[in-house]
C-alpha cells in the first residue's frame, strides 16, 4: 500500500518515500498450488464433478474448471508480482565492445535549452568514444516526477540505467532488493573505475571528487551515487533598500538583522504605499525553500532534526520558538514564502522585496540585469544586487546547506549493460561536461579537476559582464566554492524525504495561519506538531523489505489473464441462462 505521505511527496518537490521489492525468490512462484493443477481436476473427477453428469452440463462444468484454474494462475501471478530478485552486480573482467547496448538516462531540466544542449553534446561525445553504446535521454522539469516514475518502474523492472536524483530518494529506492548498484567496488576497479586504465576518456579519480560532495552520496553502508552538480542557498539583497532604511549591509547577515530590517521595510506612507519603495506591494523577506530554512536554522542552533539512524527529532522546543518568531514576522507582513506569494526573484526584481533566499542555481534570475526574467520590462526596477550567505545565528560559525543533483546507477540482469551505463555515468564528471553545466547557473563542479581547470578559473574571474559571465551568477558560484567547508547535509534514510517536507510544512502552516487571522501560540504549535507528524507519518516505522509496498501496475500478462477470467465467467453466465431457457422450452 502507498502511504498518505508518499502521495503528498510525489506532489511536492521532492518526492516522498515509497519502496518496492519482495524478499521471496522467483522459485517461490513456481511451487504448485494445492488448489490448482492435476490435483484439482482429479478431485473434481473423484467427486463426479467432471464425469457421470451427462452431456447437458459438461460444457458449463468444463468452463467452471477452466475458470478455477485461471483464478489460481492469476493469484499465483499476482503473488509473484514484484518479487523478481536481482542478483548482486559484479564488475565484468572486460567490457564487450562487440555488443550493442541501449541505455536510458533520465535527467532534470528547467526548460533551459543550454542545459539540454550540454546533455546532448555529452551523449554524442560519449558515443564517439563508445560507438556500441547508444544513450537515450528523457527530460523532466521536476525531481519529484523523476522520483515518482522511478518508484513506478522499480515494480516492473523498467527503471532507467542512469538517473539524476537526490540521496533522499535513493534511500527509498534501496528498500527494493538490489535495485541500485553500490559504487564502492566500481569506483575502485583498476580497469573501469574512476580514472581506470581501460576507460576511454580523461575522467576524475576518486580522490579528485570533492570529499564533502562524495560523502553526501554515502549512506546505508555504501556509496550509492556520484555527485553531479552542487549548489547552496544564497541571500540576494536589494542593497539600495537596506541603505535607504538606514542600515549598512554586513558581510554576514544575522537573523536578528534580517528581521529588524524587514520590519522597518513594512512602514507605510499616509497614502497606503510603502515608504521604502513607494509601491502598494512590499514583502521584505521571501524564502523559496522553507524546508531548507527550518533545517538550516536548527543546524545553526545545534538543535535536533534527525539522527543518522533515522530517529526523528524535528518536533522540539527550539523548533517551537522558531515557529513562534516566524509567525510574528508573518503577521506584520515582513515575511512570506514562495508557496504563498510566488518566486522571490519576481518581487526582488520589481522592487517589492529586500531579501530573497533562493538557490545559487537560480542566480541568473536575480537582479536588475538578470539574463532570465519572469516579469515585464516595465515592472523591472534598477538596484544594486548583493549576494550573501543565508542568515546566521553565529556569524563566526556559519552553517549552510549543500544541495544539488547526483547520479545513480540501476541494477540490470546483464552486468555488461550495467558496466556500459557506469561508463556513461563517469563521463558526466569529465571537465568539459562539468564546466559547461556549471556555467549555466550558480553551480559548482564536483571535482577538483574541473574546479582547477584554467577554463573554469578564467570563467569565474571574468569581468565581461555578459549573460554567460553575469556578475550575480559568478558571485553565487564563488559563495559555494569559498564556503564548501561550511556546508552540511541532512541524514539520509528511508523516510528522510518526508521529514524534509514536514520541516517546510511547519513554516508554511504558521505563515498561512496568521494571514488567516488565527492565533499562533503554544496550543496551536502542539496541534501543528501532531497534524504534521500524522500527515507525513513521522511516527511510523520505516521498514525494509518486509514492509508492505505498492508494487505499481500489474504486468501485461497478468492483465490479459484477469480479462480472460472475466470473459470465462461471462460465458458461464450465458451458458447457464441458455440452459435454463432450453429446459423451460
Amino acid at each position: 500500500m502507498i502511504r498518505k505521505n508518499e502521495r503528498l511527496g510525489m506532489k511536492n518537490a521532492g518526492n516522498r518515500e515509497q519502496g518496492t521489492g519482495n524478499r521471496n525468490s522467483a522459485n517461490d512462484c513456481q511451487k504448485p498450488s494445492p488448489l490448482g493443477g492435476p490435483q484439482a481436476l482429479a478431485s473434481l473427477r473423484a467427486s463426479g464433478g467432471l464425469a457421470k453428469r451427462g452431456r447437458k452440463r459438461s460444457f458449463p462444468i468444463r468452463l467452471a474448471a477452466l475458470a478455477l484454474l485461471l483464478c489460481v494462475l492469476a493469484l499465483s501471478l499476482a503473488a509473484c508480482h514484484g518479487s523478481r530478485g536481482r542478483v548482486d552486480f559484479a564488475v565484468p573482467q572486460a567490457f564487450d565492445t562487440a555488443r550493442q547496448f541501449e541505455i536510458t538516462f533520465w535527467a532534470k531540466n528547467d526548460t533551459n535549452k543550454t542545459q539540454t544542449a550540454i546533455y546532448k553534446k555529452a551523449i554524442d561525445d560519449f558515443h564517439a568514444l563508445y560507438p556500441n553504446i547508444n544513450v537515450s535521454m528523457k527530460l523532466y522539469t521536476d525531481y519529484g516526477r523523476i522520483y515518482n516514475d522511478v518508484i513506478t518502474n522499480i515494480a516492473t523492472d523498467t527503471t532507467p540505467n542512469v538517473c539524476i536524483t537526490y540521496p533522499d530518494h535513493i534511500a527509498t529506492y534501496l528498500t527494493g532488493s538490489n535495485v541500485v548498484v553500490p559504487l564502492d567496488r566500481l569506483m575502485d576497479d583498476p580497469a573501469y573505475g574512476l580514472g581506470g586504465s581501460e576507460v576511454a576518456f580523461d575522467g576524475p579519480t576518486r580522490d579528485e571528487i570533492i570529499p564533502q560532495f562524495l560523502e553526501e552520496c554515502a549512506f546505508a553502508g555504501g556509496v550509492y551515487a556520484l555527485p553531479y552538480m552542487r549548489s547552496t542557498e544564497a541571500l540576494y539583497v536589494n542593497k539600495d533598500f537596506v541603505e535607504a532604511l538606514g542600515y549598512e549591509l554586513p558581510e554576514v547577515l544575522t537573523w536578528d538583522f534580517i528581521w529588524e530590517v524587514s520590519e522597518a521595510a513594512t512602514k507605510k506612507n499616509p497614502d497606503g504605499t510603502f515608504a521604502v519603495n513607494g509601491q502598494k506591494v512590499m514583502i521584505p523577506f521571501i524564502y523559496k525553500s522553507t524546508d531548507n530554512m527550518m533545517i538550516q536554522m536548527l543546524r545553526q542552533l545545534d538543535a535536533g532534526y534527525a539522527t543518522e539512524a533515522g530517529e526523528i527529532q524535528l518536533m522540539n522546543d527550539t523548533t517551537r520558538q522558531l515557529l513562534l518568531e516566524i509567525s510574528r514576522h508573518s503577521k506584520s507582513g515582513a515575511f512570506s514564502t514562495f508557496k504563498i506569494s510566488s518566486y522571490p526573484a519576481n518581487f526582488l526584481n520589481a522592487g517589492q522585496c529586500v531579501f530573497a533566499v533562493d538557490s545559487t542555481a537560480g542566480a541568473t534570475w536575480m537582479g536588475s540585469d538578470a539574463p532570465l526574467l519572469d516579469i515585464s520590462e516595465d515592472a523591472l526596477v534598477q538596484f544594486d544586487t548583493a549576494v550573501r550567505m543565508v542568515p546566521q545565528f553565529d556569524p563566526a560559525r556559519p552553517q549552510m546547506i549543500s544541495q544539488g543533483p547526483s547520479v545513480c546507477l540501476f541494477n540490470k540482469k546483464d552486468p555488461q549493460e550495467v558496466l556500459a551505463s557506469w561508463l556513461f555515468m563517469q563521463f558526466l564528471l569529465t571537465n568539459d561536461v562539468q564546466i559547461a553545466y556549471a556555467q549555466t547557473e550558480g553551480y559548482a563542479p564536483v571535482t577538483s579537476k574541473a574546479q582547477g581547470d584554467a577554463a573554469y578559473r578564467d570563467y569565474l574571474n571574468s569581468d565581461a559582464g555578459d549573460a554567460l559571465h553575469y556578475p550575480v551568477k559568478l558571485e553565487a558560484s564563488r559563495l559555494l566554492l569559498d564556503n564548501t567547508g561550511n556546508t552540511f547535509t541532512t541524514p539520509v534514510f528511508n523516510g528522510s524525504t518526508s521529514l524534509r517536507d514536514a520541516a517546510g510544512q511547519l513554516v508554511e502552516d504558521v505563515t498561512k495561519a496568521v494571514r488567516r487571522k488565527k492565533t499562533v501560540d503554544d496550543a496551536y504549535i502542539d496541534n501543528l506538531f501532531q497534524s504534521v507528524t500524522d500527515m507525513y507519518e513521522l511516527n511510523q516505522p520505516k521498514g525494509g523489505e518486509d514492509t508492505p509496498r505498492d508494487l505499481g501496475p500489474l504486468p501485461t500478462g497478468s492483465k490479459v489473464l484477469l480479462i480472460g477470467l472475466a470473459a470465462v465467467w461471462l460465458l458461464l453466465g450465458a451458458a447457464a441462462i441458455a440452459r435454463k431457457a432450453k429446459e423451460k422450452g
